[in-house]
C-alpha cells in the first residue's frame, strides 16, 4: 500500500509570480484605462487623507492643549508617511510620521505621539467590522481557512504555519512583560506619556465629534475614490464592489510584510471579482490602483517634505529621525545619571 501523500505547504515565496503577473497585466492594458476617472479617483483619495489628517490633528490638540500645532505640518507628515508606507514594507512610513510630528510640537514625546496615532485605529475598527461582515456574507469573499490557498506568500506562510505564528506572537507578548518588569520605573514614566496621547478618549463626546465624525466624512471620500478607480480600470463601480474592495483592504492592512499588503490585495481581488470581470482586468486593476495611489501620495508627500519640513529626500528625513532619537536617548541617559534624577 503506497504511503499517504504528505500535505503540501505553500512555500514562503508563493504568490510572488502572481504579483509580477498583475504588474504585467497593468502595463499591457494601460492604454485602456479611463484616465479621467483615474484622475478623479486620485484627487478624491488625497482629499480623504487631508480630511483624515484633520481628525489626527484634533487628537494631538487634545494631548497638547497648551502647545501651538500647525495643521499643515500634521497634514504633510500624514501624506508623506502614507506614501512611504505604499513603497516600503513593515509600515516604515509611520516612523517618518512620528518624527515629523515630534519635531513640530514643542515638549512632545514619542510615546504620546505613537499613542495618539493608535486612536485612529478605534475608528478603523468601527468601520472594518461591519464591512467585513458584509463582505463575508456576499458568497465571493474567501473564508479565513481558505486564506492559505489564495497564493499570497505572507498569508500562505502565516496560515500554513499557525503554530509558529502563535509562538512568535506569544514571544512578543512575553518579551513585553519582561521589559516592563525590568524597567518598571522607566515604564511608569513611559505609560504616563502614553496616557497623554489618549487624552481625547477621556471625553467621549469630543472624540465622537472631532475624530470619529471627521474621519467618517473622510471615509465617504475614500468610498468615492475607489468607485472612480473601479470605473477607471473597467471592473465596474457599485456600492457592493466598493465595499468588497474595502473589505480586502481591511485584511491587507493586517499584513505588513509587503508595501501596502500588495500580495494579499492582488490575491483577494482575483478571487473576489472572478465572476464580474476577466482575470486580466482584475489583475490590472489590483496593481494599477495601488501603483497610482502610491505614486500620487509619494509625490504629494515629497513636495510636503521639501516645502513644509525642508528635507530634500525621504532618506534624509529617516537619517534625521535616527539622529534625533539617538540625541534624545543620550540626553535621557545623562539625566538619569545625575543625582536625584528620576525621583
Amino acid at each position: 500500500m503506497p504511503p499517504a501523500a504528505a500535505p503540501q505547504v505553500a512555500p514562503p515565496l508563493a504568490g510572488v509570480s502572481e504579483v509580477f503577473d498583475s504588474i504585467g497585466s497593468f502595463f499591457s492594458s494601460i492604454a485602456h484605462v479611463n484616465f479621467v476617472a483615474l484622475g478623479i479617483g486620485l484627487v478624491l483619495f488625497v482629499v480623504y487623507l487631508t480630511i483624515r489628517s484633520r481628525g489626527f490633528f484634533n487628537v494631538l490638540r487634545a494631548a497638547y492643549p497648551t502647545e501651538t500645532i500647525q495643521w499643515r505640518r500634521v497634514w504633510g507628515a500624514y501624506i508623506a508617511a502614507y506614501g512611504f508606507n505604499n513603497v516600503i514594507p513593515a509600515r516604515g512610513g509611520d516612523v517618518i510620521k512620528v518624527f515629523l510630528i515630534k519635531t513640530s510640537i514643542d515638549r512632545s514625546t514619542y510615546p504620546a505621539i505613537t499613542a495618539a496615532m493608535s486612536v485612529e485605529a478605534l475608528f478603523d475598527l468601527s468601520i472594518a467590522v461591519p464591512i467585513l461582515i458584509f463582505a463575508f456574507t456576499q458568497g465571493v469573499f474567501p473564508k479565513p481557512p481558505e486564506f492559505a490557498d489564495l497564493g499570497a506568500f505572507d498569508l500562505s506562510f502565516l496560515f500554513a504555519n499557525p503554530k509558529l505564528s502563535l509562538f512568535l506572537a506569544t514571544l512578543v507578548v512575553v518579551a513585553g512583560f519582561v521589559a516592563f518588569a525590568v524597567l518598571s520605573e522607566r515604564a511608569r514614566r513611559f505609560w504616563a506619556k502614553v496616557r497623554q496621547g489618549f487624552t481625547i478618549l477621556q471625553d467621549r463626546r469630543r472624540f465622537f465629534r472631532e475624530v470619529w465624525l471627521v474621519m467618517f466624512g473622510a471615509y465617504i471620500f475614500r468610498l468615492a475614490a475607489f468607485w472612480a478607480l473601479l470605473e477607471a480600470f473597467h471592473v465596474g463601480g457599485s456600492v457592493r464592489n466598493v465595499l468588497l474592495v474595502h473589505g480586502i483592504n481591511a485584511v491587507a492592512a493586517l499584513m505588513p510584510f509587503t508595501p501596502g499588503g500588495a500580495g494579499v490585495q492582488q490575491a483577494f481581488m482575483v478571487k473576489v471579482f472572478a465572476a464580474s470581470a476577466t482575470g486580466a482586468t482584475v489583475a490590472a486593476y489590483s496593481v494599477g490602483q495601488q501603483i497610482a495611489i502610491a505614486a500620487i501620495c509619494l509625490g504629494v508627500g515629497f513636495v510636503a517634505l521639501v516645502k513644509i519640513f525642508g528635507f530634500r529626500s525621504f532618506k534624509e528625513v529617516i537619517r534625521a529621525g535616527k539622529d534625533h532619537r539617538a540625541a534624545e536617548a543620550a540626553a535621557a541617559t545623562g539625566t538619569a545619571g545625575e543625582p536625584g534624577a528620576g525621583a
